[in-house]
């Protein structure tokens, strides 16, 4: 094997991400060659587009994230392949949904920011959740009585959204372009005034009054979010600069 031709090269970048399960970075790429043997930079580039090429038309691709590079299934089989898993996907609370969605677009934010924007106290255990999922980190602490600990998205929140980076999350008003109405379902359809009354009238009384279940839609949790920008302090680059090196 040719480890200065590329197309070599991206075989065994290949079989690198296949073995590792995981995001891998170019620094840790490097490490895996003798001195002797380790590519040159230009080459070792040329050989993640080829990598990069050679998935085309194919079911995964090449995805570059936070942590670095991996090998992943495209988006669009993820409704069949997600099927190889008899668990159900995790739902979230609209409480915990509003929280990260403070912390992603707002960070660094304290807790007593989130209670103040939501209105609400914040349940330990959505900060509990979210730190044993490595989405978010304490990345200092603000200079005002008490010192509260101000909270900021990781890598890891980056890698299970496929993003590479802070920039790439959209603008609230996309995501709100970008989600799809909703479909209407058959049972929603109007009911004729006529037949309607006939059912009530068929029903008990307490069935006939009972209140319709909470739900929640990303769409209007966007809406609140936009309408929550004012009076927040937000400083990215301060968030860059304590970024640890991996």
């Amino acid at each position: 094997m040719n480890l200065n031709e590329p197309r070599d090269l991206a075989s065994l970048i290949e079989a690198f991400l296949l073995a590792s399960g995981k995001p891998q970075s170019l620094e840790r790429l490097y490490e895996l060659f003798e001195e002797a043997e380790r590519p040159e930079p230009k080459v070792f580039k040329k050989a993640l587009e080829v990598l990069g090429k050679s998935c085309a038309g194919r079911a995964f691709e090449l995805k570059e994230v936070a942590s670095g590079y991996r090998l992943q299934i495209r988006e669009s089989f993820a409704p069949w392949v997600g099927r190889l898993w008899e668990e159900r996907p995790q739902r979230y609370s609209r409480a915990l949904l509003e929280t990260m969605a403070l912390i992603a677009y707002r960070q660094p934010i304290t807790r007593g920011e989130i209670e103040d924007v939501r209105g609400v106290a914040v349940n330990s255990n959505i900060i509990k959740t979210l730190m044993e999922r490595e989405w978010i980190r304490v990345v200092g602490h603000r200079e005002v009585p008490g010192r509260p600990a101000m909270f900021a998205t990781t890598k890891a929140f980056l890698d299970h959204f496929n993003l590479k980076s802070l920039d790439e999350l959209p603008a609230l008003a996309e995501l709100r372009e970008m989600e799809p109405e909703p479909l209407l379902d058959p049972d929603d359809a109007p009911v004729p005034a006529h037949l309607q009354a006939l059912a009530d009238a068929s029903l008990g009384q307490e069935e006939a009054v009972a209140e319709p279940k909470e739900e929640t839609s990303f769409r209007s949790l966007l809406v609140e979010l936009d309408q929550m920008e004012e009076g927040l302090k937000t400083d990215f680059d301060d968030l860059r600069e304590q970024e640890p090196e991996v």
